[in-house]
């Protein structure tokens, strides 16, 4: 059998008696195997996931069956699911089993989902191609010599080919909108602060966020569901309640115009921008061009700010408590210093190195106190040019999915952040919704955002926009 390809399509075939939720995971796990030579998934877990789906059918069948029942999910290789393996695609945790399980995890078994295996991505969540694993790269599924975008390529790449109708990753400056981007489907990045990040593998705190993949915003909404709400296991949490999902007949829509101009904007992606822009005017939309100020500061910010977190939430993995150990390392130094040069690759590294000098004796007030300035005045005017809108509409990403190894200068490859950084320095939600297909094949989206804690007015008004 062929999987459905949405939750709200497998839900129809299972409410008809067409599939049961075991005939579908066993199709889901056949997929993934026949999509092997893409390296989407480092492991599927047969056995547990073949186990939960015969427990979905015995709920279905009694009437008790939770509001994912029939969902086959993905999850990103740094969230933790207890007796599974989880290495944040690197050696420096290769064959580690996490104890215990992520509560987005825990929320969505708890809803009857059946997990089906953790999808490869860039090292620690670090990169934009997935081009950085320890395990080789991912290849997208429309075009295998292309890369699926990063660092959630194996999780956009495993809604794209059709292996799962959900996947759960981490949003950091755009983890989950480029991939879904350069991939063809929707991804979603909440409020920070929406959904719980115990259990998630830290990459750079304050901008980590858990959100989902599907094909269309309908699936989206049905996870976020689930997964969003306050845990006291991560005091970053709100108890800010949900706001209604009511949404004006006519919405008052804001675009950068410079955003269209910006040095290696692919120009179909501009153009069908601004051909959406026409549509949205057309339909009596109100879309004016906003100004985006400190642009240029975007990504400088965030690269000083999530690196200077990397090093610090990256320094636990030392050889010493758990993690990769050298085997002739010689003494506690020596430990240290031969076990990260083993475990991690060269952008962990890289990064690793770039936070730690920001935030040096010397160097701390220059870049980090400045960084963190910079990101105040970058929220407040984000905030500001919100108040009069219901959304901010972007391309996602100024390009289609690039070549594998077409990208080698670390700079450009961390200008593939362009639009996207803004959204987590400011910590509102953001979207990213197909929009077309380039003439070279490949699709490209178009992001949405709005005011934190607007998630669900976000992604209704996404699903009335660009209807899937």
């Amino acid at each position: 059998m062929t999987l459905p390809r949405t939750f709200h399509e497998a839900k129809a075939a299972l409410a008809s008696g067409e599939f049961t939720v075991k005939a579908m995971t066993a199709a889901a796990l056949a997929q993934a195997r026949a999509k092997a030579d893409l390296n989407i998934f480092l492991e599927t877990f047969d056995d547990s996931a073949l186990a939960k789906a015969a427990e979905v059918d015995a709920k279905i069948a009694a009437g008790t069956a939770g509001p994912l029942a029939g969902a086959i999910i993905s999850i990103k290789d740094n969230l933790c699911y207890a007796g599974h393996g989880v290495s944040a695609s690197s050696r420096m945790l290769k064959g580690y089993v996490s104890p215990y399980s992520a509560t987005v995890v825990e929320r969505i078994l708890a809803a009857d989902a059946v997990i089906i295996g953790r999808t490869n991505c860039d090292e620690f969540a670090m990169g934009s191609s997935n081009e950085t694993s320890a395990y080789g790269q991912v290849g997208n599924p429309l075009d295998p010599a292309r890369v699926p975008g990063g660092s959630s390529g194996g999780a956009a790449a495993s809604v794209a080919a059709g292996t799962c109708h959900i996947a759960l990753a981490s949003d950091t400056g755009g983890s989950i909108r480029q991939p879904a981007s350069f991939c063809g489907v929707a991804g979603f990045k909440p409020t920070y602060g929406r959904v719980s990040r115990y259990g998630l593998i830290a990459f750079a705190s304050s901008f980590d966020q858990v959100g989902p993949l599907a094909y269309d915003v309908e699936d989206l909404q049905a996870v976020q569901a689930v997964i969003a709400g306050p845990d006291d296991r991560d005091n970053t949490t709100s108890h800010r309640p949900f706001a209604t999902a009511d949404v004006p007949a006519k919405l008052r829509i804001g675009y950068y115009a410079q955003c269209l101009d910006v040095p290696g904007m692919d120009p179909e992606v501009r153009d069908r921008t601004l051909a959406e822009i026409d549509r949205l005017r057309a339909e009596g939309h109100s879309v004016v061009p906003v100004e985006l100020a400190h642009a240029d500061l975007f990504v400088p910010t965030y690269y000083i700010l999530s690196t200077a977190e990397a090093s610090s939430n990256l320094a636990r993995f030392d050889g010493i408590r758990y993690g990769h150990r050298a085997k002739e390392a010689q003494g506690v130094e020596d430990t240290y210093r031969r076990s990260r040069s083993e475990g991690f690759g060269p952008e962990v590294q890289r990064r690793i190195l770039l936070g730690t000098f920001v935030l040096s004796a010397g160097y701390y007030d220059a870049y980090y106190g400045q960084g963190m300035k910079v990101r105040r005045i970058i929220r407040d005017n984000t905030l500001e040019t919100l108040a009069g809108l219901d959304l901010l509409l972007t391309p996602t990403c100024p390009s289609t999915a690039f070549l594998k190894g077409q990208i080698s200068d670390p700079v450009t490859m961390y200008l593939q952040d362009i639009f996207t950084v803004q959204a987590n320095l400011a910590g509102i939600p953001a979207l990213s919704i197909p929009a077309g297909q380039h003439s070279n094949g490949m699709p490209f989206g178009i992001q949405l955002m709005a005011k934190p804690f607007e998630d669900e007015r976000l992604l209704a008004a996404a699903r009335r926009l660009f209807p899937c």
